[in-house]
């Protein structure tokens, strides 16, 4: 009662301002038909008080949220369903339901009447044009009684999390360097070789049996090492995100950023989907093993929530990846680089891994008068030229460049050779 009361309107309080003035004037001209107008005044909105006070205890709220996970500038439902547990039916309803300002603007939907243990359903859709991980809820009803006198309003505390993860795009089946393959198929292949004495070793380990170790190998780098038995050969790749601040440029989804954390993902899944033992690492620290059957999950997960980070340099991200490198492919999607940069990435190429590069022009996401572009151009052109004297493969992607066009450029073979060969030879005829 005392809840109903602090829900007053301004139509219940008035009720009751008029129910005192006509108990005084009653009282004043010994009127008793105003004193008993006085008294239905101030009864119809202690009623009321009482009415929604009651029902404010007896609602029960589920939210529904399908899927949990979309790309970008996809649409996901939202359905409430809202049951009257009492006896009683409720009044009008006024359902609000808390969005944070990229999903859009609060939908909100009016229910005329519960009845008793009624239960009603309203659906609406949500769209977000910025990845993250977005709380949808809670839900806020506004009760009110036949007569709008009282009126309250009632949070439910339970949320759900929307996670809007970046657009992954379909690539083309290309066959990539680095990759193991049993019978010339396309798609990578995990195959074990057994054999009497495979003479692949490496560094003993405690616990390992001390039959296994291999004293020729011993007595020539004067470590102990242990011979592998069985020696698994696979496809292993790995996606490198560059995730410096000063790397990129442009703001929202159409930022140089965006297009690569689209990329990274659109990569990711390809590689997984054609049997690569996958690992993706970020600039941020962010270090994903999708070796499961839920890895696309976790892939996408992660890219949902990255951010550029000022404090982050090449050299962290080398790193990260040289903590757990054992070979296979790496693919790297860079923004600007300087040849120092460049030349720092070279240390990814010491245990054999074939490098692939994405490198992003990332200032022609911005309007650079004439002087600055030809500056700009032959900075990027510059530290092509130091990444492919490492060793790497470069793709450059300018705005507007399209994954799908650019990936079969990432392929093995004369073609994709000769590329190289032909974009080294314009890049440093362009910095003479």
């Amino acid at each position: 009662m005392r809840v109903g009361l602090r829900g007053l309107t301004t139509r219940g309080r008035s009720f009751l301002a008029a129910a005192v003035a006509a108990a005084i004037s009653a009282g004043i001209l010994g009127e008793k038909d105003l004193l008993r107008v006085a008294v239905l005044l101030a009864v119809l909105p202690l009623l009321a008080a009482l009415y929604v006070g009651r029902s404010r205890y007896k609602l029960a709220c589920h939210r529904s949220l399908e899927p949990h996970r979309v790309p970008v500038g996809a649409t996901a439902r939202v359905v409430l369903r809202l049951q009257n547990m009492s006896r009683l039916p409720t009044g009008t309803l006024l359902l609000e339901d808390r969005l944070p300002y990229a999903l859009g603007s609060r939908p909100r939907v009016v229910l005329e009447r519960l009845g008793a243990h009624q239960a009603s359903s309203v659906a609406y859709t949500v769209r977000a044009d910025v990845r993250g991980r977005y709380e949808v809820g809670p839900l806020v009803v506004r009760m009110t009684d036949p007569f709008g006198l009282c009126e309250l309003t009632r949070a439910f505390p339970g949320t759900d999390r929307l996670t809007v993860v970046p657009q992954v795009v379909p690539l083309p089946s290309v066959r990539l360097p680095g990759e193991y393959a049993g019978s010339g198929e396309s798609r990578a292949r995990s195959v074990a070789v057994h054999g009497e004495d495979d003479a692949a070793t490496r560094e003993y380990r405690r616990g390992d049996d001390l039959r296994r170790v291999h004293w020729k190998s011993t007595a020539r780098t004067g470590e102990l090492m242990v011979r592998r038995e069985e020696q698994p050969w696979e496809s292993r790749a790995t996606v490198l995100l560059d995730t410096r601040a000063y790397g990129h440029q442009g703001d929202g989804p159409t930022a140089s950023f965006e297009w690569a954390v689209s990329a990274a993902a659109s990569i990711a899944v390809h590689l997984r989907q054609a049997g690569y033992k996958l690992r993706l690492v970020t600039g941020a620290g962010a270090d994903v093993d999708a070796t499961e059957g839920a890895g696309d999950g976790l892939l996408l997960d992660q890219l949902a929530e990255v951010r550029l980070d000022q404090r982050v340099e090449i050299t962290t991200l080398v790193q990260h990846v040289r903590q757990r490198s054992d070979g296979g492919l790496i693919i790297g999607l860079f923004g600007s680089l300087s040849t120092a940069e460049a030349e720092l990435l070279a240390g990814l190429r010491a245990n054999g891994a074939t490098c692939v590069c994405f490198l992003l022009d990332s200032s022609a996401w911005l309007n650079l008068p004439t002087p600055a572009r030809a500056e700009a151009d032959q900075a990027h052109d510059t530290a092509a030229l130091a990444l492919l004297q490492s060793g790497w493969r470069v793709i450059g992607v300018d705005h507007g460049g399209r994954l799908p066009a650019l990936w079969p450029q990432a392929g093995r073979g004369s073609q994709g050779f000769a590329l190289r060969a032909a974009m080294a030879e314009t890049v440093a005829g362009g910095v003479r």
